[in-house]
């Protein structure tokens, strides 16, 4: 491979670049394409993309010391690529791994099987704080609590993936996958017409269908909850809402009459509600179960939901299985439900709680990575190798005073993408965010987010922790015969 690519390296496994230079089967058509051009080329289809971030308003919050900061949505212009065969196996453990979590919850809130043959202990469930008890006794439409799951997937030096975790409670960044397809459109338009790139726009109709499967009611009224508009994700509550014609509320929109059902205040009447598509925590949802001073949430909505006046995905309580801990968990839970090996391993998991895996997390702090039970956003884990003594002393007065809320893993040396930089083009670690939705039927998106640490080095991939994003290419590798997939296709 001559040009930009003969002295390219990577510290660990790289999507595009196989080694000596060489693209990965999938990624050809790319690397030639992007070897042609000169680095002005670059620069200028990297301003172009900005441009129509800007002209698309597509943004995300950040929450600091200084107050709530708008910014315009990081996106590396340069692609994630992954071989449809092998997306094919991955999707396939996507859904298993959601069956069996829908399974573990429903079970968990109902008959406790897997609790009373001690698969998963007892005590794990008590002292969860995302253990609801005022779901139990409840069956949602379908058995499935968690309707939409963002699995976060990771890949080792040597190219294996792992489940890094599971997102089970108001998962984010599937409008951020669509939007990002929607800007390489306008700033590579001539690699989609040499690339079999996979679609990615059907999720919207995909999340409509499964958001219809949760009521009986033909043609549902569907509204997407959102805590309003200085919460991170607010473009995409607004976005997942036009694309699938649902109204956006806020708490103070709803109201749970006297019949019980739930209804939307509109131009001098009330609309009744069928489906709820909440991104407010659960102990914002009602005030009458769980915050008493929440004002973001429905008085009385827990009632119509256990009622069956009203559908909420994902449901109260599914954050149960949204535990770091309980992650560890997950093989032993496909296979206790499915009576299947698990078809995309978990990274291998160090539970605090556990006093002989406590000594030897305090013990090798400066090696491991160690996160919180219910922290998300990268926020309260610390990444040992790129860490302090006093942040390591830190973390080990934290694990001490609260064992149960820590695990603690390898630390993984993530795959890398080629990534502009101010100079050139260099390795920058990523993971990746697919989307899997469960209803009557289950579905997986044709790949997902792809997150990107833009600090050489890096581990931490997190927008809110100053990470950007890619688009992900899933691509058919071209065989004698094939045809070229049109640009309408993509």
């Amino acid at each position: 491979m001559p040009g930009r690519w003969k002295n390219y390296k990577s510290p660990s496994f790289d999507e595009l670049i196989a080694h000596e230079g060489t693209p990965r089967p999938a990624a050809k058509n790319l690397c030639h394409w992007i070897d042609k051009l000169s680095t002005n080329d670059i620069q200028i289809r990297e301003k172009a993309a900005k441009l129509a971030i800007q002209q698309m308003g597509i943004t995300f919050t950040v929450y600091s010391d200084k107050g709530n900061i708008d910014r315009e949505w990081p996106l590396d212009i340069i692609p994630r690529i992954i071989d449809a065969q092998e997306w094919g196996n991955v999707a396939r453990g996507l859904k298993q791994r959601l069956k069996a979590l829908n399974l573990f919850i429903n079970d968990v809130y109902n008959d406790q099987h897997i609790l009373n043959d001690n698969i998963v202990p007892r005590a794990l469930i008590e002292s969860s704080g995302n253990f609801r008890d005022e779901c139990r006794g409840m069956n949602p439409a379908h058995h499935v609590w968690a309707n939409i799951c963002g699995t976060d997937l990771v890949r080792s030096e040597d190219g294996t993936p792992y489940v890094l975790e599971d997102n089970l409670r108001v998962p984010s960044g599937v409008s951020y996958m669509i939007e990002n397809r929607e800007v390489m459109k306008r700033v590579m338009p001539e690699v989609f017409r040499d690339c079999h790139i996979l679609p990615v726009d059907n999720y919207t109709s995909d999340l409509y269908k499964m958001l219809c499967s949760l009521t009986d009611t033909p043609d549902p009224t569907l509204c997407v909850l959102t805590p309003g508009v200085f919460n991170s994700a607010y473009f995409e509550h607004c976005f997942l809402a036009q694309e699938i014609g649902a109204e956006l509320v806020e708490g103070r929109d709803l109201v749970v009459a006297e019949d019980g059902f739930v209804y939307m205040r509109n131009v001098g009447e009330l609309k009744k509600v069928d489906v709820i598509y909440r991104r407010v925590d659960d102990e914002f949802l009602d005030p009458d179960c769980f915050n008493p001073s929440s004002t973001l949430g429905v008085r009385g909505l827990m009632k119509a939901w256990k009622d069956g006046k009203v559908a909420i995905a994902n449901a109260p309580g599914a954050g149960v299985a949204d535990d770091k801990v309980i992650y560890s968990y997950v093989p032993d839970i496909i296979r206790y439900y499915l009576n299947e090996e698990p078809l995309i391993a978990n990274v291998p998991t160090y539970r605090c709680e556990n006093a002989e895996e406590r000594e030897y997390v305090l013990d090798n702090l400066a090696k491991l990575v160690v996160k919180p039970a219910n922290e998300s956003g990268g926020y309260g884990m610390l990444i040992g190798p790129q860490s302090s003594v006093k942040e390591q002393a830190e973390m080990a007065d934290r694990i001490r005073k609260n064992p149960r809320n820590y695990i603690g893993q390898p630390t993984l040396s993530l795959s890398t993408v080629p990534t502009l930089t101010d100079t050139e083009i260099e390795a920058r670690h990523i993971d990746l965010r697919p989307f899997v939705l469960q209803g009557a039927d289950i579905s997986v998106t044709t790949g997902g987010l792809t997150r990107v640490a833009l600090v050489k080095g890096s581990l931490v991939v997190n927008s809110s922790q100053g990470g950007g994003s890619k688009d992900t290419w899933v691509v058919k590798t071209q065989s004698p015969g094939d045809s070229v997939l049109s640009q309408q296709q993509q």
